[in-house]
């Protein structure tokens, strides 16, 4: 049986591997120069490949059957032995998250292409599918070739720099799959205020509020990173799958930082009224620059329109100051889009697949899986822990239909 892979990323190549080891002939078709680019920029480079505390709450999708059949047969522990039989042994941290001991995703994509290389996995680079006939003839630029089984494992619009694109989408929708509009996540957002400019380049551990038409949605704390067009760092990140889906959707969307987490707002008051009334010299300026970067405190004392060569703090101020300082909120007019993101959320509809093969309901011999599909996780190794649970299904799926 000859089976075709579209894409060689963390879905693709899993399932190769397991295809060919199973005795199948595999071609797996790569438009980049080279597979697994997304794995090597993941984790900045270090690749956080799994989580050890997967729930199925941890993603959004169309149909929690996937992920669920995923965790079940194929979850961290059958992931941390999958890799440890290549070889590739795995460092838990204690919030869950798991790298490779060598903390370089190059050791992670150099084990799954050897292992491709060693089952006899042929692999063609810079080969973009264009088209994928009803008897699963694919196109590859000016070469046509029939395959028994085929495998949409082309990922999301997401990282266009790395070679992310709708392609896997359309390859579906020939087939009359319907695609959730995709959106992108884990990516940063874009403010219409001028402030974070202002504060451009500081990062502080904050907590982010993300609010919908008003509404709390999401709190998440962390670090946030000021820019030039808005907001970063990983408290935003995490807040981002839903402030982008509720922008997709025309709402409006602010986030709220409390830039002093844990500090109790009337002691932290009261200190600011001591300091100004123990050194009457010292300038709201130099007050507030004792805890809070500088960038912060001019932009926030113009923001509140005080005076920051003022010496004088009473109490009714320094409430003032304190309370901005807990929610300071920005206007979301956008986010980074898909170049920037991560991941992206939406994709072919998950009520279309079977969730134990990962076989499309549409078209017997026709798997999706990976990033393709509407099912997006939350950041710290979730949505590699899919990709890798739905390659290796989809193998297993394929491997049966073939005896």
């Amino acid at each position: 049986m000859r089976v075709a892979i579209v894409g060689g990323g963390a879905s693709g190549l899993v399932c190769a591997i397991e295809c060919a080891k199973a005795g199948l002939e595999v071609e797996l078709f790569e438009q980049n120069k080279t597979c697994g680019k997304k794995i090597l920029v993941s984790g900045n480079g270090k690749c956080n490949i799994t989580n050890k505390f997967l729930h199925t709450s941890d993603f959004v999708t169309s149909n929690t059957a996937l992920v669920d059949e995923v965790l079940k047969r194929f979850g961290f522990e059958e992931q941390k032995r999958y890799f440890a039989s290549l070889g590739l042994l795995l460092h838990v941290k204690e919030d869950g998250r798991a790298y490779p001991y060598s903390y370089e995703a190059k050791s992670v994509l150099d084990v799954l292409l050897s292992a491709a290389k060693q089952f006899g996995v042929r692999i063609t680079t810079e080969a973009k599918v264009t088209k994928i006939e009803k008897d699963f003839t694919l196109s590859i630029a000016q070469r046509k070739e029939r395959f028994d089984r085929v495998v949409i494992a082309a990922g999301s619009a997401a990282a266009s720099h790395l070679g992310g694109n709708r392609s896997g989408y359309e390859l579906a929708e020939g087939f009359g799959h319907t695609v959730v509009a995709p959106y992108p996540s884990l990516v940063q957002l874009v403010s219409s205020s001028k402030y974070p400019k202002m504060m451009s380049g500081v990062k502080i551990e904050a907590e982010a509020t993300l609010f919908v038409n008003g509404m709390k949605e999401r709190t998440q704390r962390g670090d946030v990173l000021f820019t030039d067009y808005g907001l970063s760092g990983l408290a935003v990140l995490d807040i981002s799958q839903k402030a982008s889906l509720a922008l997709k959707q025309y709402s409006a969307v602010d986030v709220a930082l409390d830039l002093i987490p844990g500090w109790d707002k009337n002691a932290l008051a009261k200190h600011l009224v001591d300091v100004a009334k123990n050194n009457p010299s010292f300038t709201i300026e130099t007050i507030l620059h004792t805890f809070l970067p500088a960038k912060i405190v001019k932009a926030l004392l113009l923001f509140l329109d005080i005076d920051k060569s003022m010496t004088q703090i009473g109490m009714k101020l320094a409430k003032k100051i304190v309370f901005r300082l807990q929610r300071w909120s920005f206007a979301i007019s956008e986010t980074k889009g898909f170049r920037y993101a991560e991941v992206s959320g939406g994709g072919v509809h998950a009520n279309e697949i079977d969730p134990k093969t990962f076989e499309s309901k549409k078209q017997k011999g026709l798997y999706i899986t990976g990033e393709v599909l509407d099912v997006v996780g939350k950041r710290g190794g979730y949505n590699f822990a899919f990709a890798w649970g739905s390659g290796f299904l989809s193998a297993l799926g394929i491997i049966r239909s073939s005896r």
